[in-house]
């Protein structure tokens, strides 16, 4: 198989790349990537076929992996874009829903909240020693 030929850049065009690449943030790249994965994985979930067509079979492995690399990157984006990301959360659990429900897995249990066990709150808590921010 033969390659096409390499296309050169002119040096107005490397300056443009430069000056873009001097303007573009690793966080605008982070939510960028974060919006496509979970988009991609509506999609590969079948979850995002127009209305009246009928679209390929799910493919539920590559909807757990898109579903799983946005967690990642919602954790790195947390801290700094946290109240920003309302929407894109809300998206992302309704993708994370529909592969549940599409696999036919059970789904997690939801975590307790901070400094509370499975079991429930514990005896320092429970007696009313031990402050607990939200509580």
């Amino acid at each position: 198989m033969t390659q096409p030929p390499q296309r050169e850049f002119t040096e107005e065009e490397i300056q443009q790349i430069e000056a873009e690449m001097e303007r573009l943030q690793v966080d605008d790249v982070l939510l960028q990537t974060l919006v496509t994965l979970i988009n991609l994985g509506a999609r590969k979930g079948g979850l995002a076929t127009p209305p009246g067509e009928r679209g390929p079979a799910p493919d539920l492995e590559q909807t757990k992996q898109a579903t799983d690399g946005a967690r990642a990157l919602i954790a790195l984006l947390e801290p700094r874009h946290g109240q920003e990301l309302g929407q894109v959360k809300a998206a992302l659990s309704q993708l994370q829903m529909a592969f549940v429900r599409l696999s036919g897995q059970t789904p997690p249990a939801a975590e307790p909240p901070a400094g509370e066990s499975p079991e429930g709150p514990g005896p320092a808590q429970s007696s009313g020693r031990l402050w607990v921010p939200g509580q």
